[in-house]
């Protein structure tokens, strides 16, 4: 079965995740060729820009929600949280406040199944980060889970209604993301049909195959959120593994060369699914890849395969027109060269609503 949505449980399964693994000694070199030295190193420096790329959107897109811009990077930072790197807390607050507001001022839409742009990738996205950040369940959450029980309900699994590759285009994205916001917030009263929904996604993982790494990626936590059987998940897990390229890195495409949101995603999903441990060498193949391609400034950049159609603005991430799938890329190699550090002793403090 999903995992019930009580906040107790969320803490408690986030904090599961975010422990496994044990890196190499201070300033030691692993067999992967990275030290923890350098793991830190390259978390500090990416923080500053995930939490001014985050702050410049909710600037910018004052009534809206951006998963890029704003659902990676705070998967990011509070992850970093729990390994002790401080944050700015006022600017997450503000964040989960932001991302609330926008999910109540459409919370008739998503009662009666409508939803929002981008639909259940923003509604699923937009979830995940208020979880990652504590966020309670109340009247607005259990709307947004009605939602994703009502869209779709005709089919076996979620479908993403927009392409924009990587993030918003993959079924398997989609269908994880829904999973996930009922698991975290379905009500009691909705977990009959939760079930029903999990049991139908269940059955569309095991059989669908992949084709590109972030179909692996969610199809890997897909599986788990399942609970589907060790040996689905293990093969999937295998899958996304013989994928790594010499570099160590993953490719967004077959035939492409490694980025920062392919490797990042892919650590973080076969860490998070407890596939991999973060002591593989093969993880750290990839945590020296991921260093090998931040720039200087601690930024990563990643170019874009999306169609514009959004109008350009300044976030305050680095890159130009690549600025949207570099933040996001930057929010997945963060968390996966987090996920190597050791959780610090104290939990991070939870969010409240206003």
């Amino acid at each position: 079965m999903i995992r019930s949505a009580s906040l107790s449980l969320v803490v408690m399964v986030a904090g599961a995740w975010l422990a496994t693994g044990v890196p190499a000694a201070e300033g030691e070199d692993d067999p992967g060729g990275v030290s923890e030295q350098a793991i830190r190193a390259a978390i500090e420096k990416a923080l500053p820009l995930l939490e001014a790329g985050a702050r410049g959107s909710l600037q910018q897109r004052a009534r809206c929600f951006t998963c890029h811009n704003q659902g990676l990077p705070i998967l990011a930072l509070t992850a970093a949280r729990t390994r002790g790197f401080a944050i700015d807390e006022e600017h997450l607050q503000r964040h989960l406040e932001h991302i609330a507001g926008f999910l109540g001022k459409n919370a008739e839409n998503y009662r009666e199944g409508r939803g929002t742009g981008g639909q259940a990738d923003t509604a699923g996205y937009a979830l995940w980060t208020l979880e990652s950040g504590g966020w309670p369940a109340d009247d607005v959450t259990a709307a947004v889970a009605e939602y994703l029980l009502r869209f779709q309900s005709d089919r076996d699994h979620w479908e993403a209604v927009s392409r924009r590759p990587p993030s918003e285009q993959s079924h398997f994205t989609t269908t994880y993301l829904s999973l996930r916001g009922l698991s975290t917030y379905g009500t009691p009263d909705q977990q009959e049909r939760i079930a029903a929904r999990v049991a139908a996604a269940r059955n569309w993982l095991v059989s669908t195959p992949a084709a590109d790494t972030e179909d692996r990626v969610f199809r890997l936590r897909g599986l788990s959120i399942t609970d589907a059987p060790a040996e689905e998940l293990h093969r999937a897990a295998e899958e996304l593994l013989a994928t790594q390229l010499d570099d160590g890195g993953w490719p967004q495409l077959p035939g492409g060369t490694s980025d920062a949101y392919a490797t990042g995603s892919a650590l973080a999903a076969l860490c998070e699914t407890g596939q991999l441990p973060t002591t593989d060498e093969r993880y750290r193949r990839g945590l020296r890849r991921l260093i090998e391609l931040q720039l200087e400034d601690g930024s990563w950049h990643v170019t874009s395969r999306s169609k514009p159609f959004q109008t350009y603005f300044e976030s305050g991430y680095p890159h130009g027109p690549d600025q949207f799938i570099s933040i996001a890329a930057a929010g997945w190699a963060t968390r996966a060269l987090v996920l190597a550090l050791p959780e610090r002793p104290e939990p991070p403090p939870a969010a409240s609503a206003p």
